[in-house]
C-alpha cells in the first residue's frame, strides 16, 4: 500500500546511492561544467529517486535532490543575526592607493617582508551566507547591513550550484572530513547569458525586464515563491569563511588559499580566476590582466578583491569600524552611470537602415567618456519610454557600444520632455523614409543617398552584379573621397588622367581598370537589376523578376500588387521594388548608366528551363564556392524551386559546412543530400 509500506534494506541502499549519484552529477554539471552522462540518463536517475520517495514518503529528507523546489511561498522574510559580521571592503582605484594599502599593512605588522595575497574577481552579485551543520545546509541569508540579514533559504535551496549536503557530490582519493559547522560567504550572481535569456523571456511574455544581472539576481532572491528562483540561472562563487568548526584534532587551514581548497573538496564553487601573488606590484598586474578579460567573462565584475593570504596575519591586522584592514577592493571603471538625453538624431547606415542615436550629456563610463548611445530602433525607444530630456542609465561593458538600459522615472518637473519621432525624409538625402519590416525604417534613396554611396557602388561592381575586376573596396573609397564618383553611373565616366592622380595607381593599373569597366558594360538584366542594390532583391529574386516581366521597363512600371504575382516575391520585397523605382533620382542614375553604354538584350533573358521539372531543393549550411543566392539562381534557371524548409515534398537538400536542423530533418525523412562538390558537378552536368 503506497505511503505506508516499510522499505527493505535494498530500497534504502538504492535511495542512498541515487542521492549520491545525482549530487555527483549536479556537481559535475553545475560546478565543474563537465557532465559525464547525457541529460536523459540523469533524468532516469531522478525519476527513479522520485518513484522511491513517492512510495516511501517517510524516507524523504531535506537534503534530497527532489526537495530543491516545492515549498510553499513565504508570507515574509525572517531576520537573521550573523554570528560573525559580514563586513564591507574599503576601495582603491589606482596603483598609488594600492601601494599605500600595502604600506599600511607592513607598518601595522612591523615588517619589511613580502606579503602574500589571495586575489579574485569582485563579482557583481548579491553577498550571502550559507550555514552548514554536520554537512547539511540549514540556513542561507543575505548580507543585509552586515549584522542583520534576511533568511533566503527557501530560494537558495533551488540553486543546483549549491550543495544541500556538502561532500556527497565530490569524489576524491583523499576525502576531507566534513566540518561540524561551516558558515561560508559568497556572491550569488546571474550569468550574462542567463540574464539575456531571462530578459528575452520577459519581453515575449510582456512582463518587466531587468536592468542588469545584479538586479536580476537580487530580485530573484527576494521572491517569496521559490519556484521563481528555481527557473532562473543563478550561480554562486564562495569567497570566504565566517565559521569553521572541524572535528577535534583536525588541522585548520593556515591560508585563504588552503581554505579555498577545502571548499572545493566539499563541493562548493570557488572562482577559477583566483590567484595567489606576492606584493602590491603583482596584485596590480593581476588586476590589469583581469580587467583585460572582463568582457569575456560570463558574469559581471566591478573589480578585483585583494586579501592577505595568511589567516593569522588577518587576525593580527584586525578590523576598522566597518572594514577589515587585511582586504581591499581594487575597483574598475564603472560600467553603468546616469546622464541626460540632450537630443535624438537619426543616422543612415550603409544599406539605408535608419537608426536613432541618443546624444547625451557627456559622462565617464567603462573607462571612456561617452556622449552618444545607440537606441537601435523605434520599438526600443517605445519599450524604454524614452523622451528627449529624460535621465537615463547608460551601460558600457568592455568594448561594447554604449547602450541606454533604463529611463529614470523620477523626471525633473522643470524639464520639458519631447517625444521622439521617426523623420519622414532621409536626413542624408531627403528621400522618403519607408518601413522595413515590423520595426525598422529605411531610406528609399538607394543609388543617390550619400550615406549609402560607397556600399551602393561596391555592390554594383561586385562579382554577382557587373563584376568589375580591380575595383575593390579601397579604390572605391579613394574615388568617393576624392569626389571622382558620386554614384554608380560615374564609374563609367572615369578618365585615364583622373586615375593617374590616385595613390598606387600606375599607367598599367589604370589601363586595366578602364578595360574592366568597358568590358562590364555588356551584362545581363538579372545582374544589372541585382546590382542596383534594391533591399531584399538578391540574385535569385532578380532572376525571378526578369523571368516574369522580361524587361527593365516593365519591372519599373509594375506596382506592388503586380510585383507580388512573381513567385517568391512577397509584400515586403514588392514594396521595396516599387519604392526604389518610384524615386525619380534612381531613374536618372539608371538612364545615365544606359547612356554611358551599359546594356543587355532583353531577348537573351531565357524563360526558366524545365530541365529539373519543378524539383524542390533546400540549401543549408555555408557554400564555399558560391553564395547561396548564386546557387538559388542557378537552380531556378534550370526550372527547380528552392524552398526554405525541408518537407516530404523536398527532392534534394544541398548541405554545406555548418548545416544544422535542416540536414537533420532531411536525414529523418530520408531525403537525398548533396555536399557542395556533388552539387557543383550536378550543376555542370545539367547546364550542358
Amino acid at each position: 500500500m503506497t505511503g505506508t509500506s516499510i522499505p527493505g534494506q535494498h530500497v534504502v541502499q538504492e535511495l542512498i546511492q541515487l542521492r549520491q549519484q545525482i549530487a555527483r552529477h549536479d556537481y559535475l554539471y553545475h560546478t565543474l561544467d563537465s557532465p559525464v552522462i547525457p541529460d536523459v540518463e540523469y533524468d532516469k536517475l531522478f525519476a527513479r529517486l522520485e518513484q522511491i520517495e513517492n512510495e516511501y514518503p517517510q524516507l524523504i529528507t531535506s537534503d534530497s535532490p527532489t526537495q530543491r523546489v516545492g515549498s510553499a511561498p513565504l508570507t515574509g522574510f525572517v531576520q537573521v543575526i550573523h554570528e560573525v559580521p559580514m563586513m564591507s571592503l574599503a576601495k582603491v582605484f589606482n596603483a598609488t592607493e594600492l601601494d599605500e594599502f600595502e604600506a599600511r599593512i607592513k607598518k601595522r605588522l612591523d615588517t619589511h617582508a613580502d606579503i602574500r595575497y589571495s586575489c579574485e574577481p569582485k563579482v557583481d552579485g548579491v553577498a550571502v551566507s550559507l550555514l552548514y551543520e554536520d554537512g547539511l545546509l540549514v540556513r542561507a541569508a543575505t548580507r543585509g547591513d552586515g549584522v542583520t540579514g534576511e533568511d533566503i533559504t527557501h530560494n537558495v535551496r533551488t540553486l543546483r550550484d549549491i550543495p544541500l549536503r556538502i561532500g556527497i557530490g565530490r569524489s576524491s582519493d583523499n576525502p576531507v572530513a566534513i566540518p561540524k559547522r561551516l558558515e561560508v560567504r559568497g556572491e550569488i550572481y546571474m550569468t550574462r547569458s542567463g540574464f539575456d535569456a531571462v530578459n528575452k523571456e520577459a519581453e515575449q511574455s510582456g512582463s518587466k525586464s531587468f536592468v542588469n544581472p545584479r538586479n536580476a539576481a537580487a530580485g530573484t532572491l527576494r521572491q517569496l515563491d521559490p519556484k521563481i528562483a528555481a527557473r532562473r540561472p543563478l550561480r554562486m562563487f564562495c569567497y570566504s569563511v565566517g565559521i569553521l568548526e572541524l572535528e577535534e584534532g583536525a588541522t585548520l587551514p593556515a591560508t585563504l588559499t588552503d581554505t579555498f581548497f577545502l571548499l572545493e573538496q566539499w563541493g562548493l564553487q570557488v572562482n577559477p580566476e583566483r590567484a595567489t601573488v606576492t606584493g602590491s606590484a603583482e596584485c596590480l598586474a593581476y588586476a590589469d590582466a583581469l580587467l583585460a578579460k572582463r568582457a569575456t567573462l560570463d558574469y559581471e565584475i566591478d573589480g578585483a578583491v585583494i586579501k592577505v593570504d595568511r589567516l593569522q596575519l588577518q587576525a593580527d591586522l584586525g578590523f576598522n569600524a566597518r572594514t577589515p584592514r587585511w582586504a581591499m577592493a581594487y575597483k574598475f571603471p564603472a560600467e553603468e552611470v546616469s546622464t541626460t538625453v540632450k537630443d535624438v538624431e537619426f543616422q543612415v547606415g550603409r544599406t539605408g537602415t535608419i537608426t536613432p542615436v541618443a546624444r547625451l550629456e557627456p559622462v565617464f563610463v567603462g573607462g571612456v567618456t561617452v556622449s552618444n548611445a545607440t537606441l537601435h530602433n523605434m520599438a526600443e525607444i517605445a519599450r524604454l519610454g524614452l523622451h528627449i530630456g529624460d535621465t537615463v542609465i547608460i551601460r558600457r561593458a568592455g568594448d561594447v557600444i554604449p547602450k541606454v538600459v533604463k529611463v529614470v522615472t523620477e523626471a525633473d518637473a522643470d524639464v520639458t520632455l519631447i517625444d521622439v519621432k521617426m523623420p519622414q525624409e532621409c536626413p542624408a538625402c531627403g528621400s522618403a523614409v519607408e518601413p522595413d519590416g515590423d520595426i525598422l525604417f529605411r531610406c528609399s534613396g538607394g543609388l543617390v543617398c550619400p550615406a549609402q554611396r560607397k556600399e551602393a557602388i561596391r555592390h554594383f561592381c561586385a562579382r554577382g552584379a557587373l563584376d568589375i575586376e580591380g575595383l575593390g573596396d579601397k579604390l572605391i573609397e579613394q574615388l568617393v573621397e576624392t569626389g571622382l564618383i558620386r554614384d554608380v553611373a560615374d564609374v563609367f565616366h572615369l578618365q585615364r588622367e583622373q586615375l593617374h592622380d590616385l595613390e598606387r595607381m600606375g599607367e598599367k593599373s589604370a589601363n586595366n581598370l578602364l578595360a574592366a569597366i568597358d568590358k562590364s558594360k555588356s551584362t545581363t538584366l538579372p545582374r544589372f537589376l541585382y546590382g542596383l542594390g534594391i533591399p531584399e532583391v538578391g540574385e535569385a529574386t532578380a532572376l525571378a523578376l526578369v523571368s516574369h516581366f522580361g524587361s527593365l521597363e516593365r519591372i519599373m512600371r509594375a506596382d506592388a500588387t503586380t510585383l507580388e504575382q512573381v513567385e517568391d516575391v512577397g509584400p515586403i520585397v514588392a514594396a521595396h521594388v516599387e519604392h526604389f523605382f518610384a524615386n525619380a533620382e534612381n531613374r536618372v542614375v539608371i538612364e545615365r548608366l544606359q547612356t554611358a553604354g551599359v546594356h543587355w538584350r532583353d531577348e537573351e533573358v531565357v524563360a526558366q528551363s524545365d530541365i529539373l521539372n519543378r524539383q524542390i531543393f533546400v540549401l543549408t549550411g555555408t557554400l564555399e564556392q558560391m553564395s547561396r543566392d548564386e546557387a538559388k539562381a542557378q537552380l531556378q534557371a534550370l526550372g527547380a524551386k528552392v524552398a526554405g524548409s525541408v518537407s516530404k515534398k523536398t527532392t534534394w537538400v544541398v548541405a554545406g559546412p555548418g548545416a544544422g536542423s535542416k540536414l537533420d530533418k532531411a536525414q529523418e525523412l530520408e531525403i537525398p543530400v548533396m555536399d557542395e562538390a556533388t552539387f557543383l558537378a550536378f550543376l555542370t552536368e545539367h547546364n550542358h
